[in-house]
């Protein structure tokens, strides 16, 4: 498996060392349970996006959503006994525990979680701040200065 060393880039950057970590996750394939469970991501509106994950088998009970500074957790634990009163002809369903990350983008936050026939659906909205959101400058005309500006002569 091939690794990429991140470092050269890390030491040219200042306050990027999330999205480098992010792109090094992004790169590795030797999580083989990646893959599990299944899940959709969707965009709804301009800023809402809907996170559907398939979990057959698991009650609202064995499920825990949590959300910590930009990472999203889904748990599934399933119970440890197994049920000796079953014989499985065919298995299809994976009857296992499970975690799942999601890193979210910088103003993204959860706004609800709903689990029905078996879908868990995230609902996430982009929610910029006021004083992140661009603004027009108003242009003065020539020698009038707005008041508040320092002048070094």
């Amino acid at each position: 498996m091939h690794h990429r060393d991140l470092t050269p880039l890390l030491r040219a950057t200042v306050g990027f060392d999330r999205m480098m970590n992010m792109l090094d996750t992004a790169t590795r394939l030797d999580n083989p349970t990646s893959s599990f469970p299944p899940y959709n991501i969707e965009k709804t509106e301009e800023n809402a996006y809907r996170i559907t994950m398939a979990l057959a088998g698991f009650s609202e009970s064995e499920l825990e959503v949590t959300i910590k500074e930009n990472s999203l957790l889904v748990t599934g634990q399933k119970s440890k006994e197994p049920d000796q009163t079953i014989t499985y002809l065919h298995q299809g369903i994976a009857n296992r525990s499970f975690q799942k990350n999601f890193d979210l983008a910088d103003h993204i936050k959860v706004i609800g979680a709903n689990f029905e026939n078996g879908l868990l659906v995230i609902d996430l909205a982009r929610q910029i701040p006021e004083s992140k959101k661009p603004k027009n400058i108003p242009i003065t005309k020539s020698g009038t200065r707005k008041s508040g500006l320092i002048d070094k002569e």
